[in-house]
């Protein structure tokens, strides 16, 4: 698959943003300075997907630009938040589950078709 010189920059410049807000371990969590280490915890103990894996499954699902990643622990359960720009400039933001990659909820417009791979990307 090849992909527009813009969306290489897009996905160059998400992966550099992401890459140096999340390394050493890939994952980070806002605000508090421990939190980094327990999401980092969660991810060696299996606890959250790899979020290679979750970005590879919401490109798959639910095709667009994704612009804004989070982990968080919402209720006891880590969750994934994403934020993504569908063809036609819709925002989509979607709840993972951050375990198993579940939705969890979905806000945007159209969300019945969102999730039906039916865009190319």
């Amino acid at each position: 698959m090849r992909f527009s010189a813009a969306r290489r920059r897009l996905t160059t410049g998400l992966l550099a943003g992401l890459a140096t807000v999340l390394l050493p371990w890939g994952l980070a969590v806002a605000d508090e300075p421990a939190d980094h280490e327990r999401a980092r915890r969660a991810l060696e103990a299996g606890e959250v997907m790899p979020l290679r894996k979750v970005l590879e499954q919401v490109e798959r699902d639910y095709p667009g630009e994704i612009i804004e990643v989070e982990l968080e622990r919402e209720d006891g359960a880590w969750v994934y938040e994403l934020k993504l720009i569908r063809k036609g400039g819709d925002v989509l933001e979607l709840e993972l589950d951050a375990r198993d990659g579940s939705l969890r909820g979905i806000r945007g417009r159209d969300v019945r078709a969102a999730g039906q791979g039916a865009e190319a990307h």
